[in-house]
Formats: structure tokens, C-alpha cells, sequence
């Protein structure tokens, strides 16, 4: 038996109140390539080890930064004066029964991968790698040579997820990813990757301030920054109106820009990312799995990407609270919110939580004595099914930034 528990949640939905503040950050902020970069190399080591030894083996290389570089950004085409650096930290196993694994070769050649294919400025060369990842710890690897159904919890750890989005967590999100899609940087090459969408509420007016890089290459003075500014205003304002119901909404970008500075006073960028210069990026400072910053929501500190799918729950508990959250609201009639709570106990099995918790506000015509029952099923089955839940995590088919 399980220790499952399902409560009434009385309090005021987060879109009835008075403010709210969601946040994204995009493929090309500090913040998520870091995310970015060390998941990757977590699903590399984890397909170098099942190649070799038909397993995963212990790592979390959720550590890793990116400390900014310098540049002079210049009309037509500026400089890297010196090169943003790529840390890599935390633990993996580098030795199996004698065979070696060359961990570092995989973080570097999986970073200067991931470089080539998500930023279309910032070049795998432009960027110097430094790997601190060590041999993982004694007790820790002996989890995985551990027999069972499931494997044990390697850390006493807490995770939650949500469902639905507000409308505003929606636009948020919706308007990072027309940013960053291949129309729009087809549209606008100009515009860079690093990408930084934050909404406010208050009562029914919602404004999104937007900062996003500009290529210097494609600018050719002050006057054409801000004529080419526009240009990527009006078409992401008529996108999100297109695609977005809302009403009573104000979009900004790059509130900083002063035209009377000339190239001081614009965002400016070689690369477009700030991390060529102005900005350095760390793992877990990013979007939750989920894929926002809900400030009003209730979150947890851990990382999730580059932790191991296999035993560690700060990772785990963190995906699949947000997918039971999701499929308890889809699945269950009834069910207008629910946040989902999953608590590891260190040692004990990962598809036995010490406590797994729903939250749950139900519909003026449903009691929630009505609904117990079939939540307390979903979130039994899914825990029931957590080997195949984290077979997926660890073959890269659940995204989780």
C-alpha cells in the first residue's frame, strides 16, 4: 500500500487574484543552455553506459556554468575578445569492472553538439570547455548494483507540479517559443536566441516585457536597430493576438534601449546570447520542467537536468509530478486544479514515496469525496508504472527544461 492522500484545496485559483508573475527563459539565456548542456551530457553518459555495460551507471552532472566572455559589438560585425567558458561539475563513473568510460570526451563533444544545433551565432569554437566532473561516491554508485523492481531513492527529496496553466503562464510560454522558433529567426535574423519573457497580471491587464539579443552583424546603424526593433515587435504582437485569446495586453521589448545613446544604448550582442559578455548562466537558475517560472506557484529548489533517471528523485519526482498533475486534470472529471507532492525517503524505494499528496480544487458541482477515489488511482498507477516513466526520462523523450 501506498501512502497516498487527497485533499481539498480551498484557496483562491492563482487567475482570480489580483497579481500574478510567470517568467521564461529561452534556448539561448545563460541560465538554459547550461540546463540545456548538462542534460544532454546526463543522456550521453547514460547511452555510453547501457552501450557498454547493458546499464546506467551513477552520475549527476547537475553542476555546470557558463561564465561570460567579452566582446565588442560593432555595426556590421563586432568581436570575441575572449571566450565564454563551459564548466562541467559534479560526479560520474569514469571505471566499471575495469573498463574505462571517458566522461570528459562526451561532455565536450555533447556541449560543442548541442552549440551547432540551437544558436545560430555563438559557434562550438567560440566557446572554451572545462570539465570538474569527478569519480562519482562509493555509496552512492553501490545504489545501482542493487537488486529489485525498482531502485532505491539516492536523497530525501520533495517535488510538486501543477495543473492547468493561467492564461498568462500560457502567453508567457507561447510568446518565448514564436520568438524562438525557425519562421520567426527565419523572419528576423537579426534577433539572437538569449530570450527573456516576463509577465505580470494585475486584476485583468497583463503586460510582457521582453529582452532579446540583437545580431550586431545584421545592424548597420542606430536608426536601423530600432526601424528593424519594430519590425519584431509588430510581428510577434500580431502572433500572439493571433494565437493567444487575450484581452487588455501590453507587449515590450528591450525597455532598456535609449536611441540618443547610439550603440551603447541598444541590446547589442556578436552572438546573441548575453553570454558572450554580459551575463553568466548556472544550472537550476532556469525554467522548471514544466517550462516557466511561476512565481506564484509553489516550487522546489533542486535541479532537474543532468541528474540521472535512474535513482534520482530530485529529478524524477520533479517530471513526474508535473506529468500526474497534467493527467489528473485531463483524466479525472471534476478536477479544475490540483498540485501533486511527491517525498523520497533516501534508501527506499522511488515507486514508494514516504508521502504523495494531491492538492486538488474541484468544480462548483463536484464534492471532493466524489473525486478521491479516482485521484488516488492515478497517481497509484503512475507510481506503478515508474520504471517505464523513467526508462523514457533516461532516453531523452521527456523534455525537461
Amino acid at each position: 500500500m501506498r501512502n497516498i492522500e487527497v485533499e481539498e484545496k480551498k484557496s483562491r485559483p492563482i487567475q482570480e487574484r489580483k497579481t500574478e508573475v510567470v517568467e521564461r527563459k529561452g534556448i539561448g539565456h545563460p541560465d538554459t543552455i547550461c540546463d540545456s548542456i548538462m542534460e544532454q551530457i546526463s543522456l550521453g553518459l547514460t547511452k555510453e553506459y547501457r552501450k557498454k555495460f547493458d546499464k546506467i551507471l551513477h552520475h549527476n552532472v547537475d553542476k555546470g556554468m557558463i561564465a561570460a566572455g567579452s566582446t565588442t559589438p560593432e555595426f556590421n560585425g563586432g568581436k570575441i575578445n575572449k571566450k565564454p567558458k563551459l564548466i562541467f561539475g559534479d560526479r560520474a563513473t569514469y571505471e566499471y569492472h575495469g573498463e574505462e568510460i571517458n566522461v570528459d570526451r562526451i561532455a565536450i563533444e555533447t556541449a560543442k553538439e548541442w552549440f551547432k544545433d540551437n544558436l545560430k551565432n555563438l559557434k562550438p569554437g567560440n566557446v572554451t570547455y572545462s570539465s570538474e566532473i569527478k569519480p562519482a561516491a562509493e555509496n552512492l554508485s553501490d545504489i545501482f548494483s542493487r537488486k529489485g523492481r525498482v531502485p532505491p531513492a539516492n536523497d530525501t527529496s520533495a517535488a510538486v507540479g501543477y495543473a492547468p496553466f493561467t492564461p498568462l503562464e500560457k502567453t508567457v510560454k507561447k510568446t518565448e517559443e514564436i520568438l524562438n522558433s525557425k519562421e520567426y529567426k527565419k523572419k528576423h535574423p537579426y534577433t539572437g536566441e538569449d530570450v527573456k519573457v516576463m509577465g505580470v497580471r494585475t486584476n485583468n491587464t497583463k503586460k510582457i516585457t521582453i529582452a532579446m539579443a540583437f545580431v550586431d552583424k545584421h545592424i548597420k546603424s542606430t536608426p536601423d536597430y530600432f526601424r528593424k526593433k519594430e519590425k519584431a515587435l509588430n510581428t510577434i504582437k500580431e502572433k500572439i493576438h493571433d494565437q493567444v485569446t487575450e484581452e487588455n495586453l501590453e507587449i515590450y521589448l528591450n525597455t532598456l534601449d535609449e536611441r540618443e545613446r547610439g550603440k551603447k544604448g541598444i541590446y547589442l550582442t556578436v552572438t546573441g546570447t548575453s553570454a558572450e559578455s554580459g551575463d553568466s548562466g548556472e544550472v537550476g537558475r532556469g525554467n522548471l520542467v514544466n517550462g516557466i517560472i511561476p512565481l506564484n506557484r509553489p516550487h522546489v529548489s533542486e535541479a532537474a537536468a543532468g541528474k540521472n533517471s535512474y535513482s534520482h528523485v530530485g529529478k524524477i519526482y520533479n517530471v513526474l509530478t508535473d506529468k500526474i498533475a497534467k493527467d489528473t486534470y485531463n483524466n479525472v472529471n471534476g478536477v479544475e486544479e490540483v498540485y501533486v507532492w511527491l517525498l523520497s525517503q533516501i534508501g527506499k524505494p522511488i515507486d514508494q514515496p514516504l508521502i504523495a499528496s494531491a492538492q486538488v480544487r474541484t468544480g462548483e458541482n463536484t464534492k471532493i469525496e466524489e473525486i478521491q477515489e479516482p485521484v488516488e488511482e492515478e497517481l497509484n498507477k503512475q507510481l506503478e508504472d515508474i520504471k517505464s516513466f523513467c526508462d523514457d526520462l533516461s532516453r531523452g523523450k521527456i523534455k525537461i527544461y
